[in-house]
């Protein structure tokens, strides 16, 4: 079963104020290499950039649109360093899998950018998604970086009556990042295990999971838009024992945002990586060959597929297991080439 928000190894929890267990499978939470400074007051940034955008749309000129846009900015900058430092204090909460809903609200104004302006997504269909209980998200994954999960995440809470943050499954290796794993885990990312799955899905969370894995996220770019097959259908039988409907994730857009073109298996030993990408601007361009390209995005969320009338013990059978597995990969590939014509020019 996938690991990053999947990857193939299986499906993919603390107070921050606990010593953190031994990182094994069954910790949901993953490594801990070092604490997170707390979120950065990007918010402020992002609304003064916002309502200047909509001082010139509507005719202002640019210094009363500038004043305009300014006259919140000392409260909001205020209000959000506040919190950094009562953050920096340890003054927040963490659920049991590490999930800090005021971080995750801290950082999405600054996902909202790149879902509005950056790549533009559409997202469609939405409301197929539960507004309560559990249920399994099953997406096909690209991109390298795990930016589809962040889009997926923000295309339900803006788009969704009900707003919630899904729990993805991420690649136990993507947990040794300084840093950058330890902001995963706030925003949502769980270390990708069967155990991890089984106990969100028991807990009524919205779990998206992606069964292409490692394969999928590294593929070459002439493979694109081409799901990978989905292993042996574990994510079907988590959800066949947890009476969890299963709902297509359909992502247009990805695969564009990293063209991989090579890669290289000597980095990716040193590192302990699955693999090391080579794209036209990285490592060549250093730092600014990390910058996604602004492709354009479509999402859709396809009709749920009810499980639980099947009843858990049809999760013993093997061929309608894989057999319901090919259904999902199925309909989400053909949402994918239904969506690529709907997207147009990639880039346009």
């Amino acid at each position: 079963m996938s690991t990053h928000m999947g990857t193939e190894s299986g499906t993919n929890g603390g107070s921050g104020s606990q010593t953190p267990p031994r990182r094994d499978a069954g910790d949901p939470r993953g490594a801990r290499p070092g604490s997170f400074p707390g979120a950065f007051p990007i918010g402020p940034a992002i609304s003064f950039l916002r309502r200047f955008r909509a001082g010139l749309d509507a005719g202002g000129e640019l210094p009363a649109a500038l004043g305009e846009a300014g006259s919140a900015l000392p409260r909001e900058l205020r209000e959000a360093l506040d919190r950094l430092v009562k953050r920096q204090a340890g003054d927040y909460q963490e659920d049991e899998w590490g999930f800090d809903e005021e971080f995750a609200d801290a950082l999405l104004p600054f996902l909202e950018f790149l879902y509005d302006r950056w790549w533009r997504v559409e997202t469609v269909g939405a409301r197929n998604v539960p507004g309560h209980g559990r249920a399994l998200l099953v997406a096909n994954h690209a991109g390298i970086v795990p930016w589809d999960a962040t889009m997926i995440s923000v295309g339900l809470v803006r788009e969704h009556p009900l707003p919630r943050y899904p729990r993805f499954l991420v690649l136990d290796w993507a947990f040794q990042l300084p840093y950058i794993s330890v902001a995963m885990r706030k925003v949502g990312g769980v270390v990708a295990s069967p155990y991890n799955a089984l106990r969100l899905l028991e807990q009524d969370e919205l779990v998206a999971v992606f069964p292409e894995g490692i394969k999928g996220a590294g593929k070459p770019f002439k493979d694109r838009y081409r799901l990978e097959r989905f292993g042996r259908g574990g994510f079907v039988e988590l959800a066949l024992r947890t009476g969890s409907p299963i709902v297509p994730v359909a992502v247009v857009g990805s695969e564009e945002i990293y063209p991989k073109v090579g890669e290289s298996g000597a980095i990716a030993r040193l590192l302990g990586a699955p693999y090391f990408p080579l794209t036209p601007t990285f490592p060549w361009l250093g730092p600014l060959g990390v910058v996604p390209l602004p492709s354009k995005w479509r999402i859709e969320f396809g009709e749920p597929i009810e499980t639980a009338r099947f009843g858990p013990e049809a999760a013993e059978d093997r061929s309608f297991v894989f057999e319901l597995s090919e259904q999902v990969r199925e309909t989400i590939q053909n949402k994918v080439y239904e969506n690529l014509v709907e997207r147009g020019s990639a880039f346009l």
